[in-house]
Protein backbone atom coordinates (compact mmCIF):
# COMPACT_ATOMS: atom_id res chain seq x y z
CA UNK A 1 0.00 0.00 0.00
CA UNK A 2 0.87 3.04 -0.81
CA UNK A 3 2.15 5.52 1.97
CA UNK A 4 -0.09 8.82 2.03
CA UNK A 5 1.94 11.99 1.83
CA UNK A 6 3.60 13.93 4.35
CA UNK A 7 1.84 17.00 5.40
CA UNK A 8 4.04 18.84 4.11
CA UNK A 9 3.88 17.34 0.61
CA UNK A 10 0.29 17.85 0.88
CA UNK A 11 0.53 21.49 1.44
CA UNK A 12 3.64 22.02 -1.15
CA UNK A 13 0.80 19.87 -3.89
CA UNK A 14 -2.17 22.22 -3.07
CA UNK A 15 -0.10 25.46 -3.52
CA UNK A 16 1.46 24.14 -6.26
CA UNK A 17 -2.35 23.65 -8.05
CA UNK A 18 -3.37 26.96 -6.32
CA UNK A 19 -0.74 29.07 -8.28
CA UNK A 20 -1.05 27.15 -11.50
CA UNK A 21 -5.21 28.79 -11.61
CA UNK A 22 -5.38 31.94 -13.76
CA UNK A 23 -6.45 34.87 -11.96
CA UNK A 24 -10.15 36.21 -13.22
CA UNK A 25 -10.54 38.13 -16.55
CA UNK A 26 -12.31 41.46 -16.56
CA UNK A 27 -15.88 41.51 -17.60
CA UNK A 28 -17.49 44.35 -19.72
CA UNK A 29 -20.91 44.04 -18.90
CA UNK A 30 -23.11 45.53 -21.47
CA UNK A 31 -26.99 46.15 -20.54
CA UNK A 32 -29.89 47.77 -22.45
CA UNK A 33 -33.11 46.93 -24.22
CA UNK A 34 -33.64 45.03 -27.34
CA UNK A 35 -32.16 47.72 -30.11
CA UNK A 36 -30.39 49.98 -28.11
CA UNK A 37 -26.82 48.70 -29.52
CA UNK A 38 -24.80 46.73 -26.91
CA UNK A 39 -23.64 44.03 -29.91
CA UNK A 40 -22.90 46.85 -32.39
CA UNK A 41 -20.75 48.36 -29.20
CA UNK A 42 -18.93 45.08 -28.80
CA UNK A 43 -18.19 44.24 -32.28
CA UNK A 44 -16.25 47.94 -32.03
CA UNK A 45 -14.89 46.79 -28.73
CA UNK A 46 -12.94 44.21 -29.61
CA UNK A 47 -10.41 45.32 -31.84
CA UNK A 48 -9.52 48.37 -30.02
CA UNK A 49 -9.16 47.02 -26.84
CA UNK A 50 -5.53 46.44 -25.71
CA UNK A 51 -5.99 42.72 -24.39
CA UNK A 52 -7.89 39.91 -25.77
CA UNK A 53 -11.45 39.90 -25.17
CA UNK A 54 -14.42 37.35 -26.36
CA UNK A 55 -17.28 38.61 -27.22
CA UNK A 56 -20.07 36.91 -25.54
CA UNK A 57 -24.04 37.65 -26.23
CA UNK A 58 -26.96 36.38 -25.00
CA UNK A 59 -28.54 35.86 -28.60
CA UNK A 60 -25.58 33.13 -29.34
CA UNK A 61 -26.96 30.82 -26.74
CA UNK A 62 -30.55 31.33 -28.26
CA UNK A 63 -29.26 30.65 -31.39
CA UNK A 64 -27.95 27.39 -30.35
CA UNK A 65 -30.73 25.68 -29.58
CA UNK A 66 -32.25 23.24 -31.58
CA UNK A 67 -35.57 24.18 -34.23
CA UNK A 68 -38.27 22.28 -32.50
CA UNK A 69 -41.91 23.30 -31.20
CA UNK A 70 -41.52 24.12 -28.35
CA UNK A 71 -45.00 24.08 -26.10
CA UNK A 72 -45.87 27.21 -24.63
CA UNK A 73 -46.26 26.38 -20.96
CA UNK A 74 -42.76 25.28 -21.22
CA UNK A 75 -41.30 28.23 -22.95
CA UNK A 76 -40.53 29.92 -19.85
CA UNK A 77 -38.91 27.32 -18.25
CA UNK A 78 -36.55 26.83 -21.47
CA UNK A 79 -35.73 30.54 -21.57
CA UNK A 80 -34.32 30.82 -17.53
CA UNK A 81 -32.44 27.82 -18.38
CA UNK A 82 -30.77 29.28 -21.23
CA UNK A 83 -30.29 32.58 -19.04
CA UNK A 84 -28.99 30.56 -16.31
CA UNK A 85 -26.32 28.47 -18.64
CA UNK A 86 -25.22 31.66 -20.37
CA UNK A 87 -24.65 33.57 -16.67
CA UNK A 88 -22.81 29.93 -15.69
CA UNK A 89 -20.74 29.84 -18.74
CA UNK A 90 -19.78 33.60 -18.97
CA UNK A 91 -18.62 33.32 -15.52
CA UNK A 92 -16.54 30.16 -16.02
CA UNK A 93 -14.75 31.98 -19.42
CA UNK A 94 -14.32 34.75 -16.83
CA UNK A 95 -12.67 32.24 -13.73
CA UNK A 96 -10.26 30.56 -16.15
CA UNK A 97 -8.29 33.48 -16.85
CA UNK A 98 -10.73 35.23 -20.32
CA UNK A 99 -11.72 38.65 -20.57
CA UNK A 100 -15.62 38.91 -21.80
CA UNK A 101 -17.50 41.28 -23.06
CA UNK A 102 -21.19 40.29 -22.61
CA UNK A 103 -24.28 41.82 -24.06
CA UNK A 104 -27.39 41.03 -22.17
CA UNK A 105 -31.15 42.37 -21.60
CA UNK A 106 -31.54 42.61 -17.67
CA UNK A 107 -35.50 42.61 -18.23
CA UNK A 108 -36.18 40.33 -15.53
CA UNK A 109 -34.69 40.67 -12.05
CA UNK A 110 -33.74 37.22 -11.20
CA UNK A 111 -31.28 37.76 -14.38
CA UNK A 112 -28.77 40.87 -12.59
CA UNK A 113 -29.34 38.89 -9.56
CA UNK A 114 -28.03 35.86 -11.04
CA UNK A 115 -25.39 37.78 -12.51
CA UNK A 116 -24.40 39.51 -9.07
CA UNK A 117 -23.97 36.14 -7.34
CA UNK A 118 -21.77 33.74 -9.86
CA UNK A 119 -19.54 36.78 -11.28
CA UNK A 120 -16.49 38.20 -9.05
CA UNK A 121 -17.91 41.63 -8.78
CA UNK A 122 -14.57 43.41 -8.62
CA UNK A 123 -14.21 42.02 -12.14
CA UNK A 124 -17.21 43.50 -13.38
CA UNK A 125 -17.18 46.95 -15.86
CA UNK A 126 -21.03 47.40 -15.75
CA UNK A 127 -21.90 49.21 -18.83
CA UNK A 128 -25.42 51.02 -19.10
CA UNK A 129 -26.37 50.75 -23.00
CA UNK A 130 -28.93 53.31 -23.12
CA UNK A 131 -31.11 55.10 -25.98
CA UNK A 132 -34.50 56.83 -25.88
CA UNK A 133 -37.49 55.43 -26.47
CA UNK A 134 -38.60 57.10 -30.56
CA UNK A 135 -35.31 55.75 -31.29
CA UNK A 136 -35.42 52.62 -30.08
CA UNK A 137 -39.04 51.98 -31.83
CA UNK A 138 -37.43 53.66 -35.20
CA UNK A 139 -34.73 50.62 -34.74
CA UNK A 140 -37.11 48.15 -34.28
CA UNK A 141 -39.30 48.96 -37.68
CA UNK A 142 -36.06 49.31 -39.12
CA UNK A 143 -35.16 45.84 -38.13
CA UNK A 144 -38.30 43.55 -38.40
CA UNK A 145 -36.67 40.93 -36.47
CA UNK A 146 -38.41 42.09 -33.07
CA UNK A 147 -41.99 42.69 -31.70
CA UNK A 148 -42.85 46.16 -32.33
CA UNK A 149 -42.89 48.17 -28.68
CA UNK A 150 -40.32 45.28 -26.87
CA UNK A 151 -37.61 47.71 -26.31
CA UNK A 152 -40.67 50.13 -24.44
CA UNK A 153 -41.90 46.77 -22.37
CA UNK A 154 -38.47 46.48 -21.10
CA UNK A 155 -36.78 49.95 -20.76
CA UNK A 156 -38.34 50.64 -17.43
CA UNK A 157 -36.65 47.11 -15.35
CA UNK A 158 -33.54 46.97 -17.73
CA UNK A 159 -32.21 49.65 -15.99
CA UNK A 160 -34.10 49.86 -12.55
CA UNK A 161 -31.20 48.96 -10.25
CA UNK A 162 -30.59 52.95 -11.16
CA UNK A 163 -26.70 52.50 -11.23
CA UNK A 164 -24.16 51.86 -13.35
CA UNK A 165 -19.75 52.18 -13.42
CA UNK A 166 -20.20 54.08 -17.18
CA UNK A 167 -23.21 54.59 -19.36
CA UNK A 168 -23.61 55.62 -22.75
CA UNK A 169 -26.06 57.25 -25.17
CA UNK A 170 -26.43 55.58 -28.85
CA UNK A 171 -28.82 58.08 -30.08
CA UNK A 172 -25.78 60.60 -29.51
CA UNK A 173 -22.53 58.35 -30.09
CA UNK A 174 -21.85 56.14 -32.68
CA UNK A 175 -21.04 52.24 -31.45
CA UNK A 176 -17.43 53.38 -31.94
CA UNK A 177 -17.55 56.50 -29.95
CA UNK A 178 -19.33 54.34 -27.00
CA UNK A 179 -16.76 51.78 -27.30
CA UNK A 180 -13.81 54.58 -27.21
CA UNK A 181 -15.20 56.04 -24.39
CA UNK A 182 -15.89 52.40 -22.59
CA UNK A 183 -12.15 51.49 -23.63
CA UNK A 184 -10.86 55.08 -22.32
CA UNK A 185 -12.70 54.87 -18.90
CA UNK A 186 -10.88 51.07 -17.70
CA UNK A 187 -8.00 52.44 -16.23
CA UNK A 188 -10.22 54.68 -14.33
CA UNK A 189 -12.39 51.55 -12.89
CA UNK A 190 -14.00 52.96 -9.17
CA UNK A 191 -14.15 51.29 -6.02
CA UNK A 192 -16.27 49.87 -5.22
CA UNK A 193 -17.89 48.81 -8.71
CA UNK A 194 -21.23 48.84 -9.17
CA UNK A 195 -21.56 44.86 -8.60
CA UNK A 196 -19.69 45.27 -5.16
CA UNK A 197 -22.88 47.72 -4.44
CA UNK A 198 -25.41 45.42 -5.77
CA UNK A 199 -23.92 42.78 -4.19
CA UNK A 200 -24.03 44.36 -1.02
CA UNK A 201 -27.25 45.58 -1.43
CA UNK A 202 -29.18 43.76 -3.75
CA UNK A 203 -32.16 45.40 -5.61
CA UNK A 204 -35.45 44.85 -4.40
CA UNK A 205 -37.66 41.80 -7.17
CA UNK A 206 -40.20 42.95 -9.67
CA UNK A 207 -42.09 41.40 -11.43
CA UNK A 208 -40.65 40.31 -15.23
CA UNK A 209 -41.64 41.89 -18.25
CA UNK A 210 -40.17 39.37 -20.80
Amino acid sequence: MMAAPAESESHQVADSAKASQPSGGLIIFLNGTSSSGKSSIAKELLPVLDDTYFHMPVDAFHAMRARRDIAPDEVSSMLRHTWMGFHRAVAGMAAGGNNIVVDHVLSEQWRLLDCVALFAPEDVVFVGVHCPLPELARREQERGDRPPGLAARQIAQVHAHGFYDIECDTSTASPAECAQQIKNFLPHRPTPTAFEKLRANPPADHPPVG
